[in-house]
């Protein structure tokens, strides 16, 4: 869709030029920005300006995805197991066309229950990088950054830089579920687990608001996950929009936690 109320185009070249003047707003890839009018926009300030590398290595042993790191960008990173990342990233039935534009940073402040790159990285632990006005930077869990359907842990004139990923993580043994009302739908139920040496980690996105942990012993019973899932979709609630009703989303998150428990369990370390 054309910005028709658009008048300028500038690249960010430092953090200095990240300062947003009336009217401006921050462009990625666009997937969502250009996806419906925006009368409020007369200005985009264009972050591929910065060149930031799409991942990088860190120091210990984790990885870094940045802000403009594209989905297409993210499932070539150097992952010790890349099926997650393939399976998050066609979760949200994104065509390929729009994988190789839409950003990691995109999706994490769209907040979409269904965004992709929020459920590879809260599974993963991840933990947003967030540079401030002031020239400093702080980071916040993504399970915290992310606070509902387009509503984010952003304040004024901040920026997402990247989101790391630690090493702890990034080696566990993960499976994943998903459930849609067709069978090519969008998700309305998705979980993924994570293996730790002391429990398995089960995070719910799609069918919740938010994405939310639950933790749970490695070979806890059918009726105890359960539990633990229906426990924490109530103190989120579970989210309605066409892709499914509330109860039906509960019920379908309640049966993938206990699929994911098993293969994780069974698979061991």
């Amino acid at each position: 869709m054309d910005l028709a109320w658009v008048e300028s185009h500038r690249y960010a070249s430092d953090r200095g030029s990240l300062a947003l003047r009336p009217g401006e707003r921050l462009l990625a890839g666009g997937t969502w920005l250009f996806s419906e009018p925006q009368s409020d926009v007369t200005g985009l300030v264009d972050l591929t300006g910065l060149d930031w590398a799409p991942w990088e290595n860190l120091p210990d042993g984790g990885l870094r995805l940045a802000a403009t790191c594209t989905v297409a960008q993210a499932q070539q990173a150097p992952w010790p197991a890349p099926a997650l990342a393939r399976q998050c990233a066609d979760a949200l039935l994104m065509s390929f066309k729009v994988q190789s534009a839409a950003t990691v940073g995109g999706n994490l402040c769209l907040a979409l229950p269904a965004g992709a790159m929020i459920a590879l990285t809260a599974a993963l632990a991840g933990e947003v990088l967030i540079w401030t006005p002031d020239g400093g930077e702080r980071r916040t869990p993504v399970t915290e950054f992310v606070l509902g359907p387009e509503r984010v842990g952003l304040r004024p004139g901040e920026v997402v830089r990247a989101v790391d990923l630690p090493a702890r993580t990034l080696h566990r043994p993960t499976a994943l579920r998903r459930s849609s009302l067709t069978a090519h739908g969008r998700s309305a139920a998705l979980v993924v687990g994570r293996r730790d040496p002391d429990a398995v980690v089960l995070t719910l996105t799609a069918s919740v608001p938010r994405p939310v942990v639950v933790t749970v012993p490695p070979g806890s019973s059918e009726g105890a996950v359960r539990a633990a899932v229906a426990a924490a979709g109530a103190r989120v609630g579970w989210y309605a929009d066409p892709h499914g009703a509330p109860d039906w989303r509960a019920a379908q998150t309640a049966r993938l936690a206990v699929e994911v428990c098993a293969e994780l369990t069974e698979g061991g370390l």
